[in-house]
């Protein structure tokens, strides 16, 4: 659009009514038109509860939003506390193969290959060790539900649960687990809710690791000072992307070190409606939730 076609500062140019349809019409083709410059972002997405609901389907529209966020250029990915193993299946879903995805809470950040399809390659692995941790939980949760990841994506688990993926995983003694450095370990006790975890972690204290309580019990343990803002930051700078354009959405305790780091830089922070309310508090803004379309309500409007 030419400046000659635009009023003069400061004024106001009352327009046909057919004259003012093209002209929407005109800024919504320059929003997905290459050609034209833009700010690009480096968008990146929460999967549970964000992209998708309880049952794996598809929060409406979003594949329609995802598709205009990068046709306008932006770079969109995702940022998951799921393995790869997790993940993969969600981004063919999506229509998606971004050149970065940060798995594992930011302790697994994997890039495309040139492969034509969607391959990938573990780039970059945080590990820890498991040991010190896992007997401490244990004494407190003799009954809950473990498994680790190892840094090749391999996962080793002690009792199955039905909304796990255990594609490419072992079932072992609790006491393999802690036989080699891991990028992640997963606890889950049925029997308890997330604010019992919550006041748990609380009082037994976990040193050395980074740790997120998810919706139900679940509780999420990553190598010390990392999560899903770690890994962003290394494919911020790998791409060349500035820092305040960045725009992240989630709707967990896993999401908070995303949206600190965003905000801190100048960024953008999006809660979904239906995440707790500390994680709203801590977001700049808040979207509607997973089940009417949240995301597809922002990526729309960029």
């Amino acid at each position: 659009m030419s400046e000659a076609s635009l009023p003069p500062t400061g004024s106001i140019e009352v327009v046909p009514s057919d004259d003012a349809a093209d002209l929407v019409e005109q800024v919504a083709d320059d929003a997905e038109n290459p050609g034209v410059a833009s700010e690009r972002l480096l968008i990146a997405l929460d999967i549970d509860g964000t992209l998708i609901l309880e049952d794996e389907s598809l929060s409406p529209r979003v594949v329609e939003a995802v598709e205009h966020a990068q046709r306008a250029g932006h770079e969109v990915m995702i940022a998951t506390g799921r393995s790869w193993e997790g993940t993969h299946g969600i981004l063919r879903m999506l229509g998606m193969a971004p050149e970065y995805v940060v798995c594992s809470n930011g302790a697994v950040v994997l890039r495309r290959l040139d492969t034509g399809d969607l391959e990938y390659e573990r780039f970059h692995v945080e590990t820890f060790d498991p040991a010190a941790v896992l007997t401490l939980l244990r004494e407190h949760l003799p009954d809950a539900h473990y498994l680790v990841e190892l840094p090749d994506g391999h996962r080793l688990y002690t009792e199955h649960l039905d909304d796990w993926n255990l594609a490419a995983a072992q079932r072992v003694p609790f006491e393999q687990l802690a036989a080699q450095p891991v990028c992640r370990v997963v606890v889950v006790a049925p029997e308890h809710g997330a604010d019992d975890f919550v006041d748990l972690v609380a009082r037994i204290g976990l040193n050395q690791v980074s740790y997120a309580v998810g919706w139900t019990a679940w509780l999420d343990i990553a190598p010390q000072d990392v999560d899903k803002s770690t890994g962003l930051e290394l494919v911020r700078t790998r791409l060349g992307i500035d820092e305040p354009h960045v725009l992240v959405i989630g709707d967990g305790r896993n999401d908070l070190g995303m949206f600190a780091w965003a905000l801190a830089n100048g960024g953008r922070a999006v809660a979904m409606e239906q995440g707790p309310q500390e994680v709203r508090d801590a977001a700049g803004e808040t979207t509607r939730s997973v089940h009417v379309g949240g995301v597809a309500d922002i990526l729309l409007n960029l």
